[in-house]
């Protein structure tokens, strides 16, 4: 395949509003997550200054558990998105708005379930264990877990505002909301640095707060101005539609909670085979890499809710032209990651300036499950766009049930250490990369039947 070609030929995919759309949120976006890269790679040297190598793996076990938290939203922020785009794509403001305010209500709901259930069960809990955090007494780290653990819940409330704006094919919008929660995060984490002792009580308190002040503000701002037509209401919520928010979600939910087993657990995996400060490098390795999927997604973010719009206009002809473009930017990034491969030791060494010794082989598997995860989404994108995910539903399941042993065996039982945990995920990963394009093509073709088409 040729790849010498320029961003003006990849953005060459159609006329029309739902094409300016992308290319004006490609831009915009190019912009804003070369900041948000930035911004990542300074907090990364500076938070493990502050904290120190252990307390920064504690601190990343844990807001990765809290991260599958926040994406168990009962799949009601991707079927809400579904539902917006299409409400959108027919110009049904009203239906819009009765999906958006059915949502945030239900959510509430199993928001503060949630909150209570924790409530409950919190006195049960060691967190000292369950980090491998010997260094810190069992209540006082229960107490800082259960505060972060309530500013998250309210977060994740406020988050169902980007999925609106994503069924808005406005994804630019939120890369700049991550933007101001990156930046805000920094100058806290610097301010702390510069005058106030290492404690991860103080730092978790303070950044946990950060997304939820953001998030606010920005709701706030949008449901006055740009989305004041759909801003929801208790008059709109009606638990009849909610019916077919949660039969789509509940799908996702699963394809949620299957993908947090594969992907998020790698944290509490590393934390008990080996010690937190494994997690802290196994965490350069991933955030070193994530360039990557942060420049593809750069291109592919506009492009779920614009499938969506495409197929409810049984416009295939678009979709397969994005598609195409999609793939030429996948191998031209692909191309970039073996070099940045090779390149690793030498950038780690400029980077963090520490005594951290990031592991060749780790920097590989890093790198090839960048190049894989990158080829799913393209697919994943436009399978959930268009609701057609009853098998990614079953396949996810089974990746679920494999990963964690898969990672054990391959960690301790080979002795491949912290790569054998990427290293299983990669296994899992790898079997979506063949059935994905096969049933996008199914599809796109008409000729997609039984478990294919649902």
């Amino acid at each position: 395949m040729n790849i010498s070609f320029n961003i003006k030929e990849l953005l060459r995919i159609g006329t029309g509003s739902r094409t300016e759309k992308a290319k004006k949120n490609i831009i915009v976006l190019f912009v804003i997550h070369f900041f948000n890269f930035l911004a990542l790679m300074a907090l990364v040297p500076l938070t493990i200054r502050y904290l120190g190598e252990n307390q920064y793996g504690i601190w990343l076990t844990l807001s990765s558990v809290f991260m599958w938290l926040g994406n168990l939203d009962f799949g009601i922020g991707n079927g809400l998105r579904n539902k917006l785009a299409e409400s959108f794509a027919r110009e049904d403001y009203q239906s819009a708005k009765k999906y958006l305010s059915t949502a945030y209500a239900v959510f509430a709901i199993g928001i503060f379930g949630s909150l209570l259930i924790y409530l409950v069960i919190h006195p049960f809990i060691n967190w000292v264990f369950i980090l491998n955090a010997g260094i810190f007494d069992v209540k006082s780290l229960n107490n800082f877990v259960l505060i972060v653990f309530v500013l998250f819940t309210f977060q994740f409330l406020l988050r169902l505002l980007t999925s609106l704006i994503n069924a808005d094919q406005k994804p630019a919008l939120n890369g700049f909301i991550t933007l101001c929660i990156n930046l805000s995060t920094i100058i806290i984490v610097y301010l702390l640095y510069l005058f106030s002792k290492s404690s991860l009580y103080i730092y978790g308190i303070a950044i946990s707060i950060i997304p939820f002040t953001v998030l606010l503000i920005a709701s706030f701002i949008l449901f006055r101005g740009r989305y004041k037509q759909i801003s929801p209401s208790i008059k709109y919520i009606d638990l009849k539609s909610s019916r077919s928010l949660v039969s789509l979600g509940m799908q996702f939910f699963i394809i949620q909670i299957s993908a947090l087993v594969v992907f998020a657990t790698d944290n509490l995996i590393i934390t008990h085979l080996y010690d937190p400060s494994q997690v802290t490098i196994y965490n350069i390795a991933h955030k070193y890499f994530f360039f990557i999927t942060l420049i593809f997604n750069v291109f592919l973010s506009p492009f779920w809710s614009a499938f969506t719009d495409a197929f409810v206009k049984n416009d295939f002809q678009w979709i397969k032209q994005v598609v195409k473009r999609l793939v030429q930017i996948w191998t031209l990034l692909s191309s970039i990651t073996i070099v940045m491969i090779f390149a690793s030791d030498f950038i780690y060494k400029i980077w963090i300036r520490e005594s951290i010794v990031v592991p060749f082989s780790l920097s590989v598997a890093m790198g090839i499950f960048m190049i894989i995860s990158n080829w799913n989404n393209i697919f994943a994108f436009f399978i959930n766009g268009v609701g057609k995910i009853r098998l990614q539903f079953y396949f996810s399941i089974f990746a679920a049930v494999i990963n964690i042993p898969l990672s054990i065996y391959l960690a301790k039982g080979l002795n491949m250490g912290i790569t054998g945990v990427i290293t299983a995920t990669i296994i899992c990963i790898g079997f979506a990369s063949i059935w994905a394009p096969i049933q996008y093509k199914k599809i796109i073709s008409g000729t997609a039947k039984g478990i294919w088409n649902k």
